[in-house]
Protein backbone atom coordinates (compact mmCIF):
# COMPACT_ATOMS: atom_id res chain seq x y z
CA UNK A 1 0.00 0.00 0.00
CA UNK A 2 0.89 3.53 -0.92
CA UNK A 3 0.10 6.68 0.59
CA UNK A 4 0.84 10.39 0.46
CA UNK A 5 0.20 13.22 2.74
CA UNK A 6 -2.24 16.34 2.00
CA UNK A 7 -2.34 18.69 5.16
CA UNK A 8 -1.12 16.33 7.44
CA UNK A 9 -3.60 13.15 6.78
CA UNK A 10 -2.31 10.10 4.78
CA UNK A 11 -4.08 9.18 1.75
CA UNK A 12 -3.76 5.70 0.25
CA UNK A 13 -2.94 5.82 -3.41
CA UNK A 14 -5.38 4.47 -6.04
CA UNK A 15 -4.38 4.59 -9.90
CA UNK A 16 -1.68 6.85 -11.38
CA UNK A 17 -3.03 8.07 -14.34
CA UNK A 18 -1.29 9.99 -16.82
CA UNK A 19 -1.43 12.02 -20.25
CA UNK A 20 0.86 12.22 -22.99
CA UNK A 21 1.42 14.80 -25.97
CA UNK A 22 0.12 17.72 -23.91
CA UNK A 23 2.65 20.22 -24.48
CA UNK A 24 2.70 21.15 -28.25
CA UNK A 25 7.08 22.18 -28.42
CA UNK A 26 7.07 18.42 -26.18
CA UNK A 27 5.53 16.54 -29.37
CA UNK A 28 7.33 18.06 -31.85
CA UNK A 29 11.04 17.28 -29.93
CA UNK A 30 9.67 13.61 -30.08
CA UNK A 31 8.02 13.62 -33.66
CA UNK A 32 4.86 12.82 -32.63
CA UNK A 33 1.24 13.58 -33.92
CA UNK A 34 -0.74 15.79 -32.29
CA UNK A 35 -3.38 14.12 -30.90
CA UNK A 36 -7.37 14.69 -31.01
CA UNK A 37 -8.50 13.50 -27.48
CA UNK A 38 -6.34 12.84 -24.82
CA UNK A 39 -3.41 10.50 -24.72
CA UNK A 40 -3.81 8.23 -21.70
CA UNK A 41 -1.89 5.34 -20.02
CA UNK A 42 -1.37 4.42 -16.19
CA UNK A 43 1.17 3.72 -13.84
CA UNK A 44 0.66 1.79 -10.89
CA UNK A 45 0.94 2.94 -6.55
CA UNK A 46 4.05 1.03 -6.59
CA UNK A 47 5.91 3.48 -9.14
CA UNK A 48 6.18 6.04 -6.54
CA UNK A 49 9.68 7.56 -5.24
CA UNK A 50 9.42 9.54 -2.43
CA UNK A 51 11.62 12.75 -2.47
CA UNK A 52 15.70 11.92 -1.80
CA UNK A 53 14.94 8.95 -2.75
CA UNK A 54 16.97 6.50 -5.98
CA UNK A 55 15.58 5.75 -8.89
CA UNK A 56 16.58 1.98 -10.37
CA UNK A 57 16.27 2.10 -14.62
CA UNK A 58 15.53 -1.47 -15.11
CA UNK A 59 18.13 -3.52 -17.11
CA UNK A 60 15.90 -4.28 -20.35
CA UNK A 61 16.18 -0.21 -20.88
CA UNK A 62 19.40 1.61 -22.30
CA UNK A 63 17.48 5.00 -22.84
CA UNK A 64 15.60 5.90 -19.71
CA UNK A 65 14.11 10.17 -19.68
CA UNK A 66 13.24 12.52 -17.40
CA UNK A 67 10.06 14.39 -17.97
CA UNK A 68 8.77 16.65 -15.24
CA UNK A 69 5.29 17.56 -14.26
CA UNK A 70 2.60 18.82 -11.83
CA UNK A 71 0.89 16.02 -10.31
CA UNK A 72 -3.04 16.45 -9.82
CA UNK A 73 -5.01 14.36 -6.32
CA UNK A 74 -8.27 13.42 -6.65
CA UNK A 75 -9.86 14.69 -3.55
CA UNK A 76 -13.44 13.44 -4.70
CA UNK A 77 -14.87 11.02 -7.05
CA UNK A 78 -15.27 12.08 -10.48
CA UNK A 79 -17.30 10.49 -12.61
CA UNK A 80 -18.48 11.81 -16.23
CA UNK A 81 -18.00 15.54 -14.53
CA UNK A 82 -18.02 18.58 -16.75
CA UNK A 83 -14.62 21.13 -17.19
CA UNK A 84 -16.70 23.66 -15.32
CA UNK A 85 -16.45 21.60 -11.76
CA UNK A 86 -13.73 19.69 -12.40
CA UNK A 87 -11.68 21.31 -10.21
CA UNK A 88 -13.82 21.05 -7.31
CA UNK A 89 -12.69 17.12 -7.49
CA UNK A 90 -8.73 18.48 -6.67
CA UNK A 91 -7.48 18.49 -3.71
CA UNK A 92 -3.92 18.73 -4.09
CA UNK A 93 -1.13 19.51 -6.71
CA UNK A 94 2.46 17.78 -6.42
CA UNK A 95 5.71 18.02 -8.74
CA UNK A 96 6.04 14.60 -10.39
CA UNK A 97 8.34 12.97 -12.88
CA UNK A 98 7.74 10.62 -15.66
CA UNK A 99 10.28 8.70 -15.96
CA UNK A 100 10.02 6.81 -19.46
CA UNK A 101 12.14 4.33 -20.76
CA UNK A 102 12.59 5.78 -24.56
CA UNK A 103 14.08 2.55 -25.96
CA UNK A 104 11.09 0.28 -24.85
CA UNK A 105 8.57 3.01 -25.49
CA UNK A 106 9.53 3.42 -29.28
CA UNK A 107 9.89 -0.99 -29.69
CA UNK A 108 6.39 -0.97 -28.29
CA UNK A 109 4.56 1.19 -30.02
CA UNK A 110 6.46 0.35 -33.50
CA UNK A 111 4.35 -2.88 -32.27
CA UNK A 112 0.86 -1.58 -32.06
CA UNK A 113 1.61 -2.67 -27.93
CA UNK A 114 0.79 -0.89 -24.73
CA UNK A 115 3.34 1.19 -23.20
CA UNK A 116 2.98 0.29 -19.49
CA UNK A 117 6.54 -1.71 -19.20
CA UNK A 118 8.44 1.81 -20.43
CA UNK A 119 6.39 3.81 -18.08
CA UNK A 120 5.13 2.13 -15.06
CA UNK A 121 8.28 0.14 -13.76
CA UNK A 122 9.04 0.51 -9.88
CA UNK A 123 10.99 4.05 -9.34
CA UNK A 124 9.10 5.26 -12.47
CA UNK A 125 7.30 7.97 -10.66
CA UNK A 126 9.55 10.26 -8.57
CA UNK A 127 7.24 12.67 -6.22
CA UNK A 128 7.26 15.39 -4.13
CA UNK A 129 4.81 16.07 -1.25
CA UNK A 130 1.51 17.16 -2.27
CA UNK A 131 0.23 21.36 -1.40
CA UNK A 132 -3.82 22.02 -0.77
CA UNK A 133 -4.73 22.91 -3.92
CA UNK A 134 -6.25 25.92 -2.29
CA UNK A 135 -2.89 27.47 -1.81
CA UNK A 136 -2.37 27.23 -5.59
CA UNK A 137 -4.28 30.68 -6.82
CA UNK A 138 -3.51 29.46 -10.36
CA UNK A 139 -2.79 26.27 -11.40
CA UNK A 140 -2.68 27.08 -15.26
CA UNK A 141 0.36 29.51 -14.76
CA UNK A 142 3.02 27.85 -12.66
CA UNK A 143 6.79 27.47 -14.48
CA UNK A 144 8.12 24.19 -14.09
CA UNK A 145 12.16 23.33 -13.87
CA UNK A 146 14.11 20.45 -13.76
CA UNK A 147 17.88 20.46 -13.56
CA UNK A 148 20.13 17.19 -14.11
CA UNK A 149 23.64 17.68 -12.19
CA UNK A 150 23.00 21.38 -12.00
CA UNK A 151 22.00 21.93 -15.44
CA UNK A 152 18.70 23.32 -16.36
CA UNK A 153 17.09 20.39 -19.19
CA UNK A 154 13.31 21.54 -18.91
CA UNK A 155 11.92 25.11 -18.25
CA UNK A 156 8.26 25.24 -18.96
CA UNK A 157 4.97 26.69 -17.56
CA UNK A 158 1.65 25.02 -16.99
CA UNK A 159 -0.09 27.59 -19.02
CA UNK A 160 1.01 26.48 -22.29
CA UNK A 161 -0.83 22.49 -22.22
CA UNK A 162 -3.03 22.00 -24.95
CA UNK A 163 -5.66 20.78 -22.59
CA UNK A 164 -5.74 22.14 -18.89
CA UNK A 165 -6.23 20.42 -15.76
CA UNK A 166 -10.03 20.79 -15.95
CA UNK A 167 -10.55 19.53 -19.20
CA UNK A 168 -8.06 16.85 -18.57
CA UNK A 169 -10.14 15.84 -15.53
CA UNK A 170 -13.65 16.20 -17.02
CA UNK A 171 -12.22 13.83 -20.53
CA UNK A 172 -10.34 11.43 -18.01
CA UNK A 173 -13.74 11.10 -15.59
CA UNK A 174 -15.72 10.20 -19.24
CA UNK A 175 -14.17 7.35 -19.37
CA UNK A 176 -13.35 6.06 -15.90
CA UNK A 177 -14.24 6.98 -12.40
CA UNK A 178 -11.71 9.21 -10.69
CA UNK A 179 -11.66 8.38 -7.06
CA UNK A 180 -10.28 9.58 -3.92
CA UNK A 181 -6.26 9.08 -3.85
CA UNK A 182 -6.17 8.91 -7.37
CA UNK A 183 -3.26 10.62 -9.01
CA UNK A 184 -3.27 12.55 -12.56
CA UNK A 185 0.20 13.35 -14.12
CA UNK A 186 -0.72 16.25 -16.89
CA UNK A 187 2.25 16.03 -19.27
CA UNK A 188 5.71 17.49 -19.49
CA UNK A 189 7.15 20.26 -21.43
CA UNK A 190 9.91 19.96 -23.95
CA UNK A 191 13.15 19.04 -22.96
CA UNK A 192 13.20 15.32 -22.12
CA UNK A 193 16.38 13.63 -22.40
CA UNK A 194 18.48 10.76 -21.03
CA UNK A 195 19.57 10.10 -17.68
CA UNK A 196 22.22 8.08 -16.21
CA UNK A 197 23.46 6.17 -13.47
CA UNK A 198 25.01 8.59 -10.07
CA UNK A 199 22.81 11.54 -12.21
CA UNK A 200 20.97 13.83 -9.76
CA UNK A 201 17.71 15.33 -10.74
CA UNK A 202 16.14 18.38 -8.89
CA UNK A 203 12.62 19.34 -9.96
CA UNK A 204 10.51 22.44 -8.89
CA UNK A 205 7.34 23.77 -9.99
CA UNK A 206 6.60 26.93 -8.40
CA UNK A 207 3.81 27.53 -5.33
CA UNK A 208 3.83 23.67 -5.12
CA UNK A 209 7.46 22.29 -4.06
CA UNK A 210 10.81 21.12 -5.02
CA UNK A 211 11.43 17.25 -5.92
CA UNK A 212 15.09 15.79 -5.77
CA UNK A 213 16.19 11.97 -6.56
CA UNK A 214 19.24 10.44 -7.56
CA UNK A 215 19.76 7.69 -9.65
CA UNK A 216 21.13 4.00 -8.75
Amino acid sequence: MHTVNLDGRSITVGKIVCIGRNYAEHIKELGNKTPDKAVIFMKPASAIVAPGGTVAIPDYSNDCHHEIELAVLIGKAAKGVCAAEALDHVSGYAVALDLTLRDVQNTQKEKGLPWEIAKGFDTSCPLSAFVPANQVRNPQNLQLKLTVNGKIRQNGNTGDMMRTIAELVAEVSSYFTLEEGDILLTGTPSGVARITSGDRLEASIEGVGKLVVSVA
